[in-house]
């Protein structure tokens, strides 16, 4: 039954409750916007729901899982250390997911925000309409934010279904699979690859490219094949998934690689070879939205597109696909509307990847720099020259800086190591800044602690390797 068609007037509208669309709202609300949130699915967004957050939930389960297995380096003997995987997924879900989402909607009702659970489509540029399983309701706007973000890409032969699964279905196993095949190598793939081997699993990552995690330096990545062949993962690469059989109790997957047809038997295949953005059957058109390649939304530095009332941020947007960015589109956004100078400045994008050693980066890695026409540098300092690394018995990897000869501006940094997924926020705000080596070298850092090496490698950079 539907029921009521008449338009009802909003002010500021918000397509999407994930980290682009639920901070847009926020900060909007923050500055004097009446607002108002549409969501279909998730409040929080696939990134607290089904993402980033029940991710890390079960890499920090299966590094829980090891270190009780494995003290022995701390004279620590316990080896009958066991996983109750049912217990470990009511966690993830009740006490983290929920948890988070819960703390979002007190947020909305905070700053009264209204929040309208439906499927939004737009049928012109200041009205769209909003359909639910039972009624259907058409409403004004003045100004509108698109934070629709990004689903899962279904590769031919593989179709969602029974034991071939994506990232969401991946993060929701009923059990720890015996055997799982992961069908790429990127940020997902090898996070959750990780994680499933940490807690048991025996995993197998296909690759279509050269390498895994395609956007790491190769002396990062060296660190992340060396932890997997430690656990067993095997990783092969130039390797193309052709197909896969659903059994009862198991999945065959064919792929090909040196021009050889393989096959092999898992209990369950997770496809992560990417994302598509959210932008279609949703009345672009018909609002005169210009849609550009593979579906993203041109926009200008404060996320307008060529409608100067609709916005666009987040995965929908060009850039990379992290709920960081998304957040901080959506705060330019947000401020745009309010009439506020802000535009978005992507200098210092820091990505992580919770991989068994984390790796980060941000800025520019030195063959960016280069290629932008600098004379620049990369120094490192090693981890295992680090005190604190040394007690934690996580020695793995190092922090690099990337500056200007010149006048030794820092350009970027990458770390891999222990604790690299907080560390890299100092190196971000001293690229933003514009910080030089000197200054990171004379910041007075604690000892012992992981950031020491950001101040060694800035000694290291500026020719005085105190600690090497």
């Amino acid at each position: 039954m539907v029921v009521g068609d008449f338009a009802i007037d909003l002010e500021t509208v918000v397509i999407g409750a994930g980290p682009g669309g639920y901070v847009a709202a926020i900060h909007a609300a923050e500055l004097g916007q009446k607002v108002t949130v549409i969501e279909r699915e998730y409040v929080g967004g696939v990134c607290l729901n089904v993402g980033c957050i029940p991710s890390k939930a079960l890499i920090n389960a299966g590094h829980r899982l090891q270190e009780a297995r494995d003290a022995s380096a701390f004279g620590i003997s316990k080896t009958d250390a066991t996983i109750d995987f049912a217990k470990t997924q009511d966690w993830k879900q009740h006490q983290v997911v929920e948890r988070l989402t819960g703390g979002v909607r007190m947020l909305f009702k905070k700053h009264k925000i209204d929040l309208i659970e439906g499927d939004a489509f737009l049928k012109d540029d200041h009205s769209l309409r909003v359909i639910k399983s039972d009624s259907a309701q058409t409403y004004t706007f003045k100004n509108l934010i698109i934070a629709t973000g990004s689903r899962p890409v279904e590769i031919k032969g593989f179709k969602f279904e029974q034991r071939v699964v994506d990232s969401t279905g991946g993060l929701n196993l009923p059990e720890v699979p015996k055997e799982l095949v992961v069908i790429g190598g990127g940020y997902i793939g090898s996070e959750l690859a990780g994680a499933y081997a940490n807690l048991g699993a025996h995993v197998t990552i296909l690759e279509g490219t050269p390498s895994i995690l395609p956007n790491f330096d190769q002396d990062m990545v060296k660190l992340v094949l060396d932890s997997f062949k430690k656990r067993g993962v095997t990783v092969i690469t130039k390797a193309m998934a052709q197909s896969a059989t659903n059994f009862d109790d198991h999945v065959e997957i064919k792929y090909e690689v040196n021009g050889q047809t393989e096959t092999i038997k898992a209990d369950y295949v997770m496809v992560t070879v990417g994302r598509r953005p959210n932008t279609n059957d949703m009345g672009l058109e018909q609002a005169g939205v210009t849609v550009g390649e593979r579906g993203l939304l041109p926009v200008d530095n404060q996320g307008r597109t060529n409608k100067p009332n609709i916005y666009a941020i987040g995965d929908i947007v060009a850039g990379a696909a992290l709920a960081h960015k998304a957040s901080y589109e959506g705060k330019v956004a947000a401020e745009a509307i309010s009439g506020k100078p802000a535009a978005v400045d992507y200098r210092a994008m820091p990505a992580v990847c919770y991989t068994d050693p984390e790796l980060a980066s941000t800025g520019l890695t030195l063959k960016e720099a280069k290629a932008a026409g600098y004379d620049a540098k990369s120094d490192k300092f090693p981890f295992m020259a680090n005190g604190r690394a040394i007690s934690l018995n996580a020695t793995e990897g190092f922090v690099k800086l990337i500056s200007n000869k010149a006048d030794g501006t820092l350009l970027g940094a990458q770390i891999a190591g222990s604790g690299a997924s907080d560390l890299i926020s100092e190196l971000t705000l001293a690229v933003e800044g514009g910080m030089n080596i000197t200054d990171i070298a004379l910041t007075i850092h604690p000892h012992p602690t992981l950031s020491e090496a950001i101040m060694d490698a800035a000694d290291v950079a500026e020719g005085f390797p105190t600690n090497i």
